[in-house]
């Protein structure tokens, strides 16, 4: 098999680490189907970039079983709902059988067997799981997302602020387009990385008091961190009818910050990307329109 032959299933492929994958593997000329919940713009546009979509759901066996049939290697990743278990032993399976061959699969930093996290006590079960499979697997575990910053932020007037419980915890958040890099080099030469489980990192660690200073610096205006408890952040992910499971993942995801789950730093980025991790700086210029207003999960400050 050439490398114009190999078939490539990317799951989550609207999301920001599977569509930035799709777009990279086509790029490189190689072929790829795109595991889609829905048809809407985003995934036409992944069509139109030149991708086979596939509507179909992970807790689907059967709809699984047709995606992965004639796939090469593939991106498995799972939103943080119920069912992540299922998903993985119904992907597992199908893929066993299908003869897949690799696997990269999205975990999390926190992934740990006594992890308070219902999420990422599943995500280091599944990791589990598919090490007793047949298949070449490699694990990511990424810090926070870059992109955090974006969802928790809050506009007010010519000022920022971000008002999340990580007290002086610290982490080198990590842009999803420098993991989608990662993701694809994996897919493309999985036999070295057999087993290998792989934290993300972007390339500095700061705490959130410097994040915003890092932020203000970009964005000409002055950016505030203003720390609060985790009941207030819980209370105002419950107001904005956040999902339960969620709501119980980024309570303790919030402890394990705190406790320095999340911090560090490594050249991984780099070295299986091929390219420097963006600085904090670097993301905001490159998303610098999505901090015009406010996200969509700020917890606004008590009285607004």
């Amino acid at each position: 098999m050439t490398d114009d032959d190999r078939l490539f299933l990317i799951t989550g492929a609207t999301g920001k680490t599977g569509s930035g994958a799709v777009r990279l593997l086509l790029k490189r000329g190689n072929r790829v189907r795109a595991l889609v919940h829905r048809e809407d713009e985003r995934s036409r546009a992944l069509a139109e970039a030149g991708a086979e979509i596939a509507v179909a759901d992970l807790h689907d066996l059967g709809a699984v079983t047709a995606a992965v049939q004639g796939v090469t290697g593939a991106y498995f990743c799972h939103p943080i709902l119920p069912g992540l278990v299922e998903a993985t032993a119904y992907f597992a399976q199908a893929a066993s059988e299908a003869g897949v061959h690799s696997v990269v699969n999205m975990s999390q930093i926190s992934a740990r067997r006594d992890a308070g996290s219902d999420a990422a006590r599943q995500h280091w079960v599944c990791e589990r799981l598919l090490d007793r499979t047949d298949l070449l697997t490699a694990h990511i575990r990424p810090t926070f997302f870059a992109e955090w910053l974006t969802l928790w932020w809050e506009r007010r007037g010519d000022e920022g602020y971000l008002r999340l419980p990580f007290g002086d915890g610290r982490h080198a958040p990590v842009a999803a387009a420098d993991q989608s890099r990662v993701i694809a080099a994996l897919l493309l030469d999985p036999e070295p990385h057999d087993r290998a489980v792989y934290t993300l990192h972007g390339p500095v660690e700061m705490n959130h008091h410097d994040i915003a200073r890092a932020m203000s610096a970009t964005l000409g205006i002055p950016v505030h961190y203003e720390p609060i408890s985790i009941e207030e952040f819980a209370a105002a992910m419950e107001e904005r009818r956040m999902p339960a499971h969620r709501i119980q993942h980024f309570r303790n995801v919030a402890v394990d910050y705190q406790h320095g789950v999340f911090a560090g730093t490594n050249d991984n980025v780099e070295r299986l990307g091929g390219r420097a991790p963006l600085s904090v700086e670097q993301f905001v210029i490159e998303c610098k329109r999505d901090f015009d207003t406010s996200g969509p999960y700020f917890a606004p400050a008590p009285g607004r």
